[in-house]
């Protein structure tokens, strides 16, 4: 075991009480003189005895004094040693308290873990269902009997190529490859290029460590309207004119 698993174990160890394989193990570790462990036992021993040396002291009730001295045959209470039986009622005491410390160290640990894990499969169930709603939106515009399809990139050696599907009532689907991942910083940004007028931002992506991409600018798309569709390199936040000249570009 290392050092992390055996912390949660030291004041059991400093009072006596711990449990083998865990004693074994800070048994070991303190003999080689761990870094970690030996202070660690030793502040567990100082934490102890101030637990010990600050509690308070107990002085019986009456009654209680009578009764136990009845059931022992009626002693008299000058040959009734009453100090082992407090010093034992406090070390149960102070034993108990740092099991229960320990134990809830232990819970809150294990808390946090299943917090962290529980919002780590959140975020994948969110991740699963976005590339869910992304895939079903692409097969959508691939089925449409009206998409209108143009191919990009046959002409230079190894350019990024591929196919744009355009569908007057689903939206845009860029399907690529030979694109590699955009520099750190960067992000590809495409655009919808209107007859005469601005570029039109359509939506940020990435490609593949494959160089494959598959990008969707879901919603109406005015074919008769569009003069290409287009994608550019621009900053991670992306940007509202295009950055020129583009990687590659469609035309319809």
């Amino acid at each position: 075991m290392n050092c992390d698993e055996l912390r949660d174990d030291y004041e059991l160890y400093a009072l006596g009480i711990a449990e083998d394989p865990e004693a074994g193990e800070i048994r070991a570790h303190l003999e080689r003189n761990c870094p970690i462990c030996v202070p660690g036992v030793r502040t567990a021993r100082q934490l102890t005895s101030l637990l010990g040396a600050s509690a308070p002291e107990v002085v019986p009730p009456a009654r209680l004094r009578k009764r136990v001295l009845a059931v022992a045959g009626g002693q008299k209470a000058s040959l009734w040693n009453w100090s082992p039986v407090w010093a034992a009622v406090a070390a149960g005491a102070l034993i108990a308290a740092v099991i229960f410390n320990v134990r809830g160290q232990r819970a809150s640990a294990e808390l946090q873990q299943a917090a962290a894990q529980l919002q780590q499969l959140q975020a994948e169930s969110a991740n699963q269902t976005r590339e869910l709603a992304r895939l079903n939106e692409a097969f959508a515009i691939l089925n449409q009997p009206d998409a209108k399809q143009v191919v990009f990139g046959g002409a230079a050696p190894q350019p990024p190529r591929g196919r744009v599907f355009l569908d007057p009532k689903r939206g845009v689907l860029l399907l690529a490859s030979n694109l590699p991942p955009a520099p750190a910083g960067k992000i590809y940004e495409m655009w919808v290029i209107p007859k005469g007028g601005a570029p039109v931002p359509a939506g940020l992506f990435q490609s593949s460590a494959d160089g494959t991409a598959l990008h969707v600018l879901p919603g109406p798309v005015n074919l008769a309207g569009t003069a290409a569709v287009a994608v550019t390199v621009e900053v991670a936040a992306g940007a509202t004119v295009p950055n020129l000249p583009p990687v590659f570009a469609a035309a319809l």
